[in-house]
């Protein structure tokens, strides 16, 4: 068989395959061998095509604003070097690689020299790109850590990254909280989410670890249908309309008040909500949609007639009772209760498996608890206005807060998006 000539090595992964060269005897692909196009799915849709391409480069990262894959894996790292040196290294083997990805090719080029670890670990061979993006946030521990200016880029820190208060009734777990750096790869494949993530950590060795990850979905919800979560409600109802610039830029893009490698970037929530999906189920109907203050099966708030109605939060019953009740998620949460604060939610069902427990309930079983819940992710322009402000009233009020529990997650500052060329928070690392 004759190797493969210069244009042949510009072949996406899953062309490669389809030549019918083994991976060994491959070298050399291009970082931008495969043509852009982007992927129109509705939330929670599959995409077009199996082959669709999410651009990688331009004003703003890839996964803030992108139509929800069906897949996500989220891995929190944890610096281990105290070169900065290594940093800007690492973040510029990220960006190639994530990059390359992104278009379906493998995270670096293929070799043909066996001594050392291959080059990609081929879960991914064959696979389109499946509109995956992968999104960069930065610790506040990168900046200080134990009060410790690691790499001498404390005083860049922006002032709106803060630090989130201890809400009432967390119980986090320290080995599921926090982080240096954060990758999230969001795919329509679950197996090409994964395969993302898994690359990344491979290259940071002797330079970074892993310090917690979590994997994702959502359902095959049809284009322009908001998707439900683990609770049989929709989620993201009321989340502000991505494709107004203006709505964008005014709630979820840093702008000029930012330094200036924040500047169309947004901060990031992400917290793992444990819900305890057998109490939950056991409520009967009305007393959900109480708790959620909407209709389960349309999505529509208590007393509307469509699930995109404006709630009507001063309507009563015919004894005077709130119809949408004081305690209510949707009452609490909505933004003219809140002084028009607003958060864009996209949100990820989890299930991490189940633990049979000793207790017995109805008493002809055991019990069966499942780990299982909600991967909350949010994005906002200030996370002070945003879920902080928000979440501080909610974690005291919320009726929901009896089904479910905050376990893990963080606060990140993710960094505008990317030119070719450059890396991802290159900005912050330039000396001035």
């Amino acid at each position: 068989m004759n190797q493969p000539d210069d244009e042949k090595l510009r072949l996406s992964r899953r062309r490669f395959l389809s030549c019918g060269f083994m991976a060994a005897a491959a070298a050399g692909f291009s970082a931008h061998g495969a043509p852009v196009t982007s992927g129109t799915p509705g939330a929670g849709g599959e995409s077009s095509s199996k082959d669709a391409i999410e651009p990688f480069y331009g004003g703003h990262q890839g996964g803030i604003v992108t139509p929800l894959q069906r897949h996500t894996s989220f891995a929190a790292f944890d610096l281990t070097t105290t070169d900065l040196d290594d940093v800007v290294s690492l973040l510029q083997s990220w960006t190639d690689a994530a990059a390359r990805m992104s278009t379906g090719q493998t995270a670096r080029p293929l070799g043909q020299d066996d001594s050392i670890p291959a080059s990609d670990s081929g879960d991914a061979l064959g696979l389109p790109p499946s509109r995956l993006t992968v999104t960069f946030g930065f610790g506040a521990s990168l900046f200080t850590k134990d009060g410790q200016d690691r790499f001498g880029l404390a005083s860049r820190r922006p002032e709106a990254f803060v630090d989130l208060p201890r809400f009432t009734g967390d119980q986090l777990i320290d080995a599921r909280t926090g982080g240096d750096l954060s990758v999230q790869a969001c795919a329509d494949d679950p197996q090409v989410a994964f395969h993302a993530i898994r690359q990344l950590a491979r290259l940071t060795y002797g330079m970074a670890q892993i310090r917690w990850v979590q994997t994702g979905f959502t359902g095959g919800f049809p284009a322009g249908e908001t998707p439900r979560n683990l609770m049989g409600f929709k989620d993201g109802t009321k989340n502000p309309p991505v494709k107004d610039a203006v709505q964008m830029g005014q709630l979820i893009w840093v702008g000029d008040e930012g330094p200036a490698w924040m500047r169309g970037g947004s901060y990031l929530v992400v917290r793992r909500i444990r819900i305890a999906l057998e109490h939950w189920d056991r409520m009967n109907l009305a007393f959900q949609e109480q708790t959620v203050g909407r209709h389960k099966y349309s999505g529509t708030p208590l007393g509307g007639t469509n699930e995109f109605d404006q709630a009507d939060y001063d309507a009563t019953d015919k004894d005077g009772n709130l119809i949408i009740p004081e305690n209510s998620h949707i009452r609490l949460a909505a933004a003219e209760k809140n002084k028009g604060s607003q958060i864009l939610r996209r949100p990820y069902s989890y299930y991490d498996g189940a633990n049979v427990t000793a207790e017995r309930w109805p008493p002809w079983r055991d019990e069966m608890e499942f780990d299982a819940g909600l991967l909350f992710i949010c994005y906002q322009r200030d996370p002070r206005m945003g879920f902080i402000k928000l979440f501080e009233k909610m974690s005291k009020f919320d009726m929901m807060n009896q089904f479910v529990t905050h376990t893990g997650g963080g606060i990140f500052a993710c960094p505008g998006g990317i030119a070719e060329g450059g890396f991802i928070g290159q900005r912050l690392f330039e000396k001035t």
